[in-house]
């Protein structure tokens, strides 16, 4: 007895790093990248390389200006830039995705205090920053283009087509996609939304990896989907589900460790709060899309989620 060590929690140690949960999401991600280049052409590649070297050269520049740690081998910055790439346009002008890789690394992830202590999510916000300064280039679209390369750019030369929440809100469901295109991805949005097959695949990888759990994007998803069925068009229902950003937000952005609540009842309550904006945006609205705003709401009030459902030591006050 004389020998026993007194330690402080946590006592138990498990092998998985945070390179390996943010190597895992970056495969997860791989399938809607593959998926953005065969729909959108070149420069889907282009705007994800810039949003990833941007995000990496900013982590970097802000932690050697401050004389801090440089963290860039984690790579978070990377999975910011990646996931603030698929919430673009293919046409965004490339120092607009420059800008905002700045708000997101900067801004959100680094002016409170780094990887971990950030109070929402970096690629989310960037992208509703982005929005309010830039409505008109972040609301432009193009689906199946042909690529023309010149000897200064790539530009995709494609069909101009409004988003499927869009035709909906302008009430032209004629001009609704095939639901198979839906799936597949070849419609108007942002170049990492379109293919849900592509980010279904992404989600249960990570699934199966256990870097998340079901609660979020469960919920998020039933959620919105019923109250879509509820509130909406019985027979628009499949556009809620894949029209937009929902299965991107639901499975890669609404799970972000340090802007989700930390017991599984307060993730599936998270998750409900989401899809309950997002429908509410959605059909109420002047904005079609309402995922991104929903999820920012929602990390604002993870505080009060968690101190709502964490649970009390035995004996505790």
């Amino acid at each position: 007895m004389d020998n026993k060590i007194v330690s402080f929690s946590p006592h138990i140690r498990d092998k998985i790093t945070t390179n390996r949960i943010m190597i895992d999401v970056l495969i997860a991600l791989v399938p809607a990248f593959i998926a953005a280049v065969f729909i959108f052409g070149p420069r889907a590649a282009l705007v994800t390389s810039v949003c990833v070297i941007s995000c990496v050269f900013f982590e970097w520049l802000y932690q050697k200006a401050l004389k801090k740690p440089v963290t860039i081998n984690d790579y978070s910055a990377c999975v910011t830039g990646v996931l603030l790439a698929y919430n673009l346009p293919v046409t965004i002008p490339l120092w607009q995705a420059v800008f905002g890789c700045a708000v997101a690394i900067v801004l959100v992830k680094q002016l409170f205090g780094g990887i971990g202590k950030n109070f929402a999510n970096p690629a989310i916000t960037a992208r509703v920053v982005m929005f309010l300064a830039f409505s008109t280039t972040m609301t432009t679209w193009v689906h199946i283009p042909d690529v023309v390369s010149s000897a200064t750019s790539i530009i995709p030369d494609g069909v101009s087509a409004a988003t499927p929440l869009m035709l909906m809100s302008r009430g032209d469901f004629e001009s609704l996609p095939h639901l198979l295109n839906m799936v597949i991805g070849t419609r108007g949005g942002s170049l990492g939304e379109t293919s849900s097959v592509a980010l279904l695949i992404g989600g249960i990888y990570l699934l199966c990896r256990r870097i998340i759990t079901w609660h979020v994007p469960l919920a998020f998803i039933a959620t919105t989907v019923i109250l879509a069925a509820i509130l909406g068009d019985l027979s628009l229902v499949p556009y809620h589900l894949f029209g937009g950003g929902l299965i991107l937000g639901a499975f890669f952005m609404a799970t972000d460790y340090p802007t989700t609540p930390q017991t599984n009842k307060g993730r599936v309550i998270f998750g409900i709060g989401c899809g309950i904006f997002t429908v509410v945006i959605r059909l109420y609205g002047n904005y079609p899309e309402g995922v991104s705003f929903a999820i920012l709401f929602m990390n604002m009030l993870v505080p009060y989620i968690n101190k709502f459902t964490l649970t009390k030591p035995l004996g505790g006050k």
